[in-house]
């Protein structure tokens, strides 16, 4: 099983940035993609879920800049980050599991790839 995640980088406040993490090595399409956040020395935070079939949740911290979205066909989970603040800057890993769960409910991990907010 891999998970990549590609297009973190440095942005200002108010930019945005799109996450993208690409999934081999399961079957992508019947399960649970994810986002999660941490900075260092701190602990992990829930951003987002899409499930199977689409439907999307957010954590409260997120709700209105973010959008998740899954293209099954290319194997592949993005996020679309929007209005990004300085408390954005985390590295931040995909995820899959199983189960239908508005939180951390994952059995496979990407690396993180690390997004700096920062003027």
């Amino acid at each position: 099983v891999q998970l990549v995640e590609s297009g973190g980088g440095l942005v200002q406040p108010g930019g945005s940035l799109r996450l993208s993490c690409v999934a081999s090595g399961f079957t992508f399409s019947t399960h649970t993609m994810g986002w999660t956040r941490q900075v260092p020395g701190k602990g992990l935070e829930w951003v987002s879920n899409i499930y199977k079939d689409g439907s999307t949740y957010y954590g409260d911290s997120v709700i209105g800049r973010f959008t998740i979205s899954r293209d099954n066909a290319k194997n592949t989970v993005y996020l679309q980050m929007n209005s990004l603040k300085p408390e954005d800057t985390a590295v931040y890993f995909c995820a899959a599991g199983p189960h239908e769960v508005a939180g951390i409910d994952y059995d496979y991990w990407g690396q993180g790839t690390v997004v700096t907010v920062s003027s």
